[in-house]
């Protein structure tokens, strides 16, 4: 009882299948504690038939409610006094051509995977400072995607989301100071079986973009492209992330996931030095590009 009592707290959104599930297994087999969360609870009645709530905390969660999220990070405070690791990983993907899809459910995309771990990180980052011991800190994974990086036609506002998670995270994990000893990264999760989309969520096709025009042609794609990730060894890998001392901005999980952003990466590198004159020759005068380079490398570290 006093290891669990010394164990690490994790908390994480997103749990009733998929990533979510899979690592609350995975931490709870470690003999870690873990708080997840859940829009009904009857999804983890069997974890919690097998484990204490000394061990496993299930709560309900409205993720787009700032006011519950606050009330959760409360709990967690009164019922572990600490908290270690936090994962964002609630979500899902709407799925349709811009035009096609109404911006009620595009703005509640944007709730859901972007605006809901923004409130999270916040709380997080409050609590790792200001409950837990002075200097223990702690660890924020936010769940992204391969689109989160490289953006593909159909899922526009999941990847708009997700590119915007990416671009907060990396900002604040600069923002926070040292002593804090608070750290993280970006996940990037390649295609794994989880229900990423429910019917509701598959928009029609416009009728504008024809009857084998190239986003008819990436829906039927997506349905094709098989399933390579394990969200189990996921989990796994969620665990030794958390373990690791020292993190990369960004971690990919997958062989399909890495070979996309590989792609990308290398592609914007080739871009750059082709277009590099048009770059440099927008500056002022006297601003040569070998001085300004020399000094932007204190900047992009």
């Amino acid at each position: 009882m006093s290891e669990l009592a010394n164990s690490r707290v994790w908390f994480i959104t997103g749990t009733s299948s998929g990533f979510g599930r899979a690592l609350v297994e995975a931490v709870l087999n470690k003999n870690e504690r873990v708080v997840a969360t859940v829009r009904k609870t009857s999804a983890l009645a069997d974890l919690q038939a097998k484990y204490p709530e000394t061990q496993l905390l299930v709560l309900t969660l409205d993720v787009t409610n700032a006011e519950q999220i606050a009330e959760a990070f409360k709990t967690i405070e009164s019922h572990f006094h600490r908290l270690d690791v936090v994962v964002n990983n609630a979500g899902y993907a709407l799925q349709g051509e811009v035009e096609g899809i109404p911006e009620a459910k595009a703005r509640h995309q944007l709730e859901v995977i972007f605006w809901a771990p923004v409130n999270i990180t916040k709380q997080a980052i409050r609590f790792f400072r200001e409950v837990n011991p002075k200097g223990h800190g702690g660890r924020i994974l936010n769940i992204s995607s391969t689109l989160g990086y490289d953006s593909h036609h159909t899922l526009a506002y999941y990847a708009a989301g997700k590119f915007a998670l990416e671009g907060f995270t990396e900002a604040v994990l600069r923002e926070v100071l040292p002593e804090w000893n608070i750290t993280g990264t970006i996940i990037e999760p390649g295609s794994f079986a989880t229900n990423l989309w429910a019917p509701e969520d598959v928009i029609p096709p416009h009728p504008a973009y024809g009857e084998k025009g190239p986003t008819i042609q990436v829906r039927e794609l997506f349905d094709k492209i098989p399933k390579i990730g394990d969200v189990a060894k996921a989990g796994q890998a969620l665990l030794r992330i958390a373990d690791a001392p020292a993190l990369p901005r960004r971690i990919q999980l997958g062989t399909d996931a890495w070979v996309q952003v590989h792609a990308k990466a290398n592609k914007t590198l080739k871009d750059q030095e082709e277009w590099a004159a048009v770059s440099h020759s927008t500056n002022l005068n006297g601003y040569e590009p070998e001085v300004v380079m020399a000094e932007m490398q204190k900047w992009t570290n």
